[in-house]
């Protein structure tokens, strides 16, 4: 996980109840760490409970909030439910929300099933409009909020063979323009940000080949990997009240390959 060393600073994130999902490892866990940093009352869910524990110890003195890891799986959309009202009990009500949780398994078009289908989903989209309905009300009441859902550019390259998460990962870009139009008189602002070749420890352990690597570089208009840390500074940003006139719209951190 990146440093704090040149990442801006946010008055208006400190003490903010901010919630990410899939917040245990990867771009989730720099989000956790970046909002910690900067001094936010800041929640996560996951269900890799070790990584999560991990986390949370390494950001014990990182600000002046302990993260809380609250063990979720977002399919279930009752214990996603649960989950929210006990992160609102214990911190207050959420007025960031960070929709990131997901699934980029490889899929082939003619081995899809119905029952793979909707879980692929549930993994990738439902349970980010469910989580926003679990906030609307506390942002209403607390006055606004910043809700930033967690989309990618696999739809726009277009990629292959991960038809259903694509067709999730653009449907989030829909999701998104309505719900900032219904709640935007409530000072709810709602974007997307649609990450690039982001070298997770997971995309490195799957995905990344010498040949994969030299794919990116061609594509990409600037010659270095993309990290974590890219996506958490847009993020912070978005969440932050310096970014208050901005809703409805979707953010690209991929280098420059679209």
């Amino acid at each position: 996980m990146s440093g704090a060393l040149g990442d801006a600073l946010y008055p208006s994130l400190r003490d903010r109840v901010v919630l990410v999902t899939g917040g245990g490892s990867g771009i989730g866990a720099e989000m956790v760490g970046a909002f910690a940093r900067q001094g936010a009352r800041t929640a996560f869910l996951d269900t890799a409970t070790e990584a999560s524990v991990a986390l949370v110890d390494a950001l014990r003195t990182a600000g002046p909030h302990v993260p809380l890891f609250v063990r979720c799986d977002v399919t279930d959309v009752a214990a996603l439910r649960a989950a929210f009202a006990l992160v609102a009990q214990q911190l207050g009500a959420v007025t960031i929300l960070v929709n990131n949780a997901a699934s980029d398994d490889l899929h082939f078009t003619r081995d899809i099933t119905p029952q793979y289908w909707d879980e692929r989903m549930a993994v990738n989209l439902r349970h980010q409009f469910f989580a926003i309905q679990a906030v609307i009300d506390g942002m209403t009441a607390a006055g606004g909020g910043s809700i930033i859902n967690i989309s990618s550019i696999s739809w726009l390259i277009p990629s292959i063979n991960r038809a259903a998460y694509i067709t999730a990962k653009a449907g989030i870009v829909g999701l998104t323009r309505t719900l900032a139009h219904e709640f935007g008189a409530a000072n709810i602002r709602v974007n997307c940000v649609l990450p690039g070749a982001i070298m997770t420890e997971r995309q490195r352990r799957l995905w990344v080949t010498p040949e994969y690597a030299a794919q990116i570089m061609a594509a990409q208009a600037l010659k270095r990997e993309l990290v974590p840390a890219d996506v958490a500074r847009l993020v912070l940003f978005l969440a932050s009240d310096d970014s208050s006139a901005m809703t409805s719209q979707s953010y690209i951190v991929d280098g420059g390959w679209v």
